[in-house]
Parts: structure tokens; C-alpha cells; sequence
């Protein structure tokens, strides 16, 4: 099992709480990366929104692939996964900027592909925005480009949505035979992309036994089409705490989430933006990508078994948020990923 982390570029991953105590900030950002390492998590994955989808548009938030190029230097061991959302990119170019991060990683460098869901951010910054499935059919071509220029010089390629001719890019990728692409989703459209095109699937928080139908299904799509296995990766908020009162008084906290919250009036829009399997409440949304369903909360011992009913449906790595991030992934780290290491 491998443990990563979100990193909090958006201050924090509570949409009730106004204060997390982690700051938007290169200096913060850069501290939890390079204690994280040391601490034994060894992936990190930097979201990409233009707006502040957790405090409210109006609250600061770092833009990922920068920061990306920062931590890819002042970081040894951590695979960085950055989300890049093909509506706000040209593949070619950034196919050059992730190369080029790549190298600075030493090849550490991985792709989250999201397509994107805000209307509202796309229309602030002047994007345009689709429905669902024609998202997906332009992923579909931007895929095509980025592993065709990453791949081979000389490339070409005439689709409905974009278009390069005779493309030359140097340095290729360190990464062989190229950064790993992770993405997640739950419609047909996304799974059918994702089990043909990509190297991962991340999945929003759920239940082991969920989560283990999820990844049999991928798994199969994977076999049909006679490619080699995915990686499985999930979203967990973690709460550790010495006993189950602790844990309940924490989940009261973050979880009260009314009218008028930061994030709140996205809500709906999420909804309506996504294909999801099933019905999420305003609980769940309470915390960023429904990792409260996870059920990494509770006693050290409560946590381990979790890890393990999840190890044996099939996960390979987490992906974790707690708040605030730093002292959490400390506290994660010393009650459950270090005993384990003895």
C-alpha cells in the first residue's frame, strides 16, 4: 500500500470551517512536502482550479502546475500528481511544460486528467465550457496528442477538437515510456475512456466492498481490451484519535455544513456538472471528494483494519485529506504508517 496525500492549495478541505490552519501559501505548501517525505508518504496530489472550490471564490488558491515545477525541486522521493483539465490546456504545450517538470522531478512526474465540471469558473476565465460527454470526447483527442508528442517527433494529428502537424518536443519525458496518467469518474462515458487510455484509476471516498466492485469492473474492462493492470487509488479523510468519543466530537465539527457556507452555492453545480453512481448528501460534501465514506476515522487499531479491508479489494495507494493537513498526516504517520514499517 502507498500513501499519499491532497496538497491543501486551497487552504483547507472544509466547506463549514473558516480557519484550517493552512495557509494557501508556497511557504506552507513547500513545508508539508518535504516534511511529508520524511514522514513516509510518498505521493502527493496538487488539485487544479482556477477558483477556490472548498472557501468560496472569493478566497486565494495556487495554481497547480507551477507550484508543481516548485516542489518538483526542493522534493527527493515524492511522485508528484498533478491535475491538469484538458478545457483549460493545449495537449502540445502542456505536454512541453510536464516534460520539462518531469526532468526537474528526476521523473517523478504523474498526470490526474479531469474533466472539467464548474461552468462558473470556465466562464470567468474565459473558457468554454461543454456538456458532459462532448468533455469527454475532447479528453479523448487530448490524450492522442499528449502521448503522441511525448512519444515520437514528427507527430501529427487532425481531430475534432484540436489539431498539431509535424510536432517536434525536446527533452522527451525522463519517465519511460511516459509519465503515468491517472483519472477518475463514474459515468460509462469516463470509465470506458479511463480503463483504454490511462494508467490509474482514483476514485472518490467509499466503502471497501464499493470500492472493490469498482476496480473488478475496471479490471475486466482492462482484460477485454488485453492491457496490462491499473493502479487503484482512493480519497480518504483521515481522523485518528485516542478513543470512538474523540473521533464522533470531530465529525460533529466539520460536518454541519448549512446555507451560506464557503463552497456551499458550488453544490449544485457539482451535481449537476457530474455523472455520479450514487446520490451524495450535503454531509458528504461537507469535506472535499467524499472521503468521510472511506472510514479512515477512528481508534489506530479501527484504522488498520479499514486500510486492510481496502488492500484486499484490490487498493493500491490513498490519497488522503485531513485538516489541518500537516499536524493530521503527522499523527497518520506515527499511530499507522510507522508501526506497520517495524
Amino acid at each position: 500500500m502507498r500513501y499519499g496525500y491532497w496538497m491543501p492549495v486551497f487552504g483547507g478541505w472544509l466547506r463549514n470551517v473558516e480557519e484550517e490552519n493552512m495557509q494557501p501559501t508556497w511557504e506552507y505548501i513547500k513545508k508539508l512536502a518535504m516534511r511529508s517525505e520524511e514522514i513516509g508518504f510518498d505521493l502527493s496530489l496538487i488539485a487544479e482550479l482556477n477558483l477556490n472550490d472548498i472557501k468560496g471564490v472569493e478566497a486565494p488558491s495556487l495554481d497547480a502546475w507551477s507550484t508543481a515545477a516548485a516542489l518538483a525541486a526542493v522534493t527527493k522521493k515524492q511522485e508528484l500528481m498533478v491535475a491538469v483539465r484538458p478545457t483549460f490546456h493545449n495537449p502540445a504545450l502542456l505536454a512541453k511544460q510536464a516534460a520539462n517538470i518531469d526532468h526537474i522531478s528526476g521523473g517523478r512526474l504523474s498526470l490526474n486528467v479531469v474533466s472539467s465540471w464548474w461552468r462558473d469558473e470556465a466562464t470567468k476565465y474565459g473558457v468554454n465550457f461543454e456538456q458532459h460527454d462532448n468533455r469527454y470526447a475532447r479528453t479523448a483527442e487530448w490524450l492522442t496528442v499528449l502521448n503522441g508528442v511525448w512519444q515520437q517527433d514528427g507527430f501529427s494529428f487532425e481531430g475534432s477538437y484540436y489539431s498539431v502537424e509535424n510536432n517536434t518536443l525536446q527533452p522527451k519525458p525522463v519517465s519511460k515510456p511516459r509519465p503515468a496518467i491517472y483519472a477518475g469518474g463514474e459515468s460509462e462515458k469516463a470509465k470506458d475512456l479511463i480503463s483504454s487510455s490511462c494508467d490509474g484509476y482514483v476514485m472518490h471516498g467509499d466503502d471497501p466492498v464499493t470500492i472493490g466492485k469498482r476496480i473488478r469492473d475496471m479490471k475486466e474492462r482492462r482484460e477485454r481490451r488485453r492491457l496490462p493492470p491499473m493502479q487503484y487509488g482512493v480519497a480518504a479523510y483521515s481522523i485518528i484519535r485516542k478513543d470512538e468519543t474523540a473521533v464522533k466530537r470531530e465529525l460533529e465539527r466539520i460536518t454541519n455544513v448549512q446555507p451560506g457556507s464557503p463552497g456551499y452555492s458550488n453544490y449544485q453545480q457539482w451535481l449537476a456538472g457530474t455523472q455520479l453512481e450514487q446520490q451524495v448528501s450535503l454531509e458528504d460534501y461537507s469535506v472535499s471528494n467524499r472521503g468521510l465514506r472511506s472510514g479512515l476515522t477512528g481508534t489506530p487499531s479501527r484504522v488498520q483494519d479499514r486500510i486492510g479491508e481496502f488492500e484486499a479489494a484490490g487498493v493500491d495507494f490513498f490519497l488522503l485529506q485531513c485538516s489541518p493537513q500537516l499536524e493530521e498526516m503527522e499523527r497518520f504517520a506515527e499511530t499507522i504508517l510507522q508501526p506497520w514499517a517495524l
